[in-house]
C-alpha cells in the first residue's frame, strides 16, 4: 500500500471519527455522506459522491451497474452505512466494488454503531484477475 493511500485512509478515518463524535448514531446514511464529503473537501481532497461503477460481463457493459458512496482522490473507496449491526454482505459489497474499480483499499464506515471504533472496517482488495 502506498504511503499516499495510507495518508488518505488516515485522514478519512479521522474525519469519520469526528463526524460520529459530533452527530452520533441514528441519522440517515445520506446525512453522513454529505457531512463526510464536506469534511474531506475541507481538508483539500477531491471527493466524488455516488460514483457510478461500471459492470462488464460477457460483452455486456452496464455503465451505472452500481454506485459507490464516496471515492476520494480517485484512489480510496468509502462505503457508508447507518445500521445497528453489520451484515456479512456489507463487507462483500465493498470487496466487490474494489474489484470492479480495480482499487486496493476501501473503508466501510457504519455510523449507526454505538462507537466509531465499532463501525469502521478496512478492506483490502487482494484479488488477482485471471484475465490480466
Amino acid at each position: 500500500m502506498s504511503e499516499a493511500l495510507e495518508k488518505l485512509a488516515s485522514t478519512a478515518v479521522d474525519c469519520g471519527f469526528q463526524l460520529h463524535q459530533a452527530l452520533g448514531p441514528g441519522l440517515l446514511e445520506s446525512v453522513y455522506e454529505a457531512c463526510l464529503t464536506k469534511s474531506l473537501c475541507d481538508r483539500g481532497l477531491f471527493v466524488e459522491r455516488q460514483k457510478p461503477v461500471p459492470i462488464r460481463f460477457n460483452g455486456i457493459v452496464l455503465e451505472e451497474g452500481v454506485r459507490a458512496d464516496l471515492l476520494v482522490e480517485g484512489q480510496l473507496l468509502i462505503e457508508l452505512k447507518s445500521t445497528e449491526h453489520y451484515a456479512p454482505v456489507h463487507s462483500k459489497q465493498v470487496i466487490t466494488y474494489l474489484r470492479l474499480m480495480d482499487l486496493p483499499l476501501g473503508l466501510l464506515m457504519n455510523f449507526g454503531a454505538a462507537t466509531f471504533k465499532d463501525g469502521i472496517r478496512r478492506l483490502i482488495n487482494n484479488y488477482a484477475s485471471p484475465f490480466q
